[in-house]
């Protein structure tokens, strides 16, 4: 279901687009350099605050655009300092994201690496059996402004608490496309946002901190390699056979593994680049070490980074993580046969992180008021 708002967000246009609105309503065009400016650089949130324009032409922003399609209702952060945001689009749906922090040694927790993961659907129509964001289904595409604004929240929240060692930096490290909803299935969405945030104009971020998560779409990431944008590509693997994987991931029936592999190989090559591949640890499902050997021989194949995620519990769902003991034979394997690797304790276990969970609950919260 798509959603026309009756404004749309400057965070949604481009450069160019908003100078043809510009100019074409009787503004001199460089007025759009100036707006871009004053919402990525100076991270303002009114028409106001930009002292630098005319009162018309503010006047006119204001009555053809709104700034924030988005608006924070919650955020929660766990004792392993992740934070997760529930954010109110204008039809009332929810969306989530999530910052994580991985502290450094020798610097104090506000001077962390950050990583923020982002939302591009309200919910999620791949139905991963791991996932709670398809536990409601799938109800729209966000729009590229939907999304942008996400990570304009976490600049904006963090700008408070740390200075920024240049203005037109952002107040993050990392962002990664792997919060609510499959990338891959809003395309145009998903390129028209890395534009904008990679632009000089917008929020001047390096494509090579910037990772693609996608549950297995064969035919999208052949396109994404085509696109000229360096991003990186993680692919939610689950699961190193295709009898196991489609257990998980019901998109691998349609893209198994002989599809899905080639396209991977194929992304790498273009780019150059190290892929990597999540891999949920799901007691009695995936995490035998028959699945970490088989899962061996594909990354070294495809050139790939393995991390293995210990499963968030999702209420609703029957399955559980592995025991501390089995997660570090399974590791062990791969590690053995040279294989790069890490594993993810906990990351956000107290606050419902996993994809969807926080969302999940707050809507039935709601339901549950309302009813009353």
């Amino acid at each position: 279901m798509a959603f026309n708002p009756q404004k749309p967000s400057l965070f949604g246009e481009t450069l160019e687009s908003l100078q043809e609105q510009v100019e074409a309503a009787g503004f001199k065009g460089f007025c759009a350099k100036q707006v871009m400016d004053w919402i990525y650089k100076k991270r303002v949130n009114s028409w106001d605050a930009m002292c630098n324009l005319s009162k018309d032409f503010r006047s006119w922003l204001d009555e053809n655009f709104i700034l924030y399609p988005t608006d924070p209702v919650l955020d929660k952060r766990s004792d392993d300092i992740t934070q997760k945001f529930l954010l109110e689009l204008e039809d009332k749906s929810l969306i989530e994201t999530v910052l994580i922090r991985a502290p450094q040694e020798g610097v104090g927790q506000k001077d962390s690496r950050k990583t923020v993961c982002v939302s591009i659907q309200v919910g999620c129509a791949y139905s991963c059996k791991f996932c709670a964001s398809g536990l409601a289904g799938f109800r729209r595409n966000l729009m590229a402004a939907e999304v942008v604004s996400q990570l304009m929240h976490i600049c904006r929240r963090e700008d408070a608490h740390a200075n920024r060692a240049r203005k037109e930096i952002a107040s993050f490290d990392n962002i990664v496309f792997m919060g609510m909803g499959e990338p891959l299935s809003n395309y145009k969405t998903l390129i028209r946002t890395l534009r904008i945030i990679n632009a000089q104009w917008g929020l001047n971020f390096g494509a090579r901190r910037i990772t693609v998560s996608t549950s297995g779409l064969a035919p999208q990431i052949l396109k994404l390699a085509e696109e000229g944008i360096a991003v990186r590509l993680a692919i939610s693997l689950h699961g190193a056979t295709n009898e196991v994987r489609s257990q998980i991931m019901p998109v691998n029936r349609k893209y198994p593994l002989e599809t899905l592999l080639p396209a991977a190989k194929a992304f790498q090559q273009r780019h150059g680049r190290m892929l990597t591949l999540e891999f949920i640890l799901i007691e009695g499902i995936n995490d035998s070490l028959e699945q970490a050997t088989r899962l061996s021989k594909i990354a070294r194949e495809l050139h790939a980074h393995v991390n293995c995620i210990p499963y968030n519990t999702v209420e609703g769902l029957d399955w559980k993580r592995p025991s501390i003991r089995r997660q570090d034979a399974f590791v062990e394997v791969l590690r053995k046969a040279k294989v790069s690797c890490t594993i993810r304790r906990e990351k956000g276990h107290a606050i419902n992180a996993a994809c969807g969970q926080l969302r999940l609950k707050t809507e039935k919260d709601r339901q549950s008021a309302g009813a009353i």
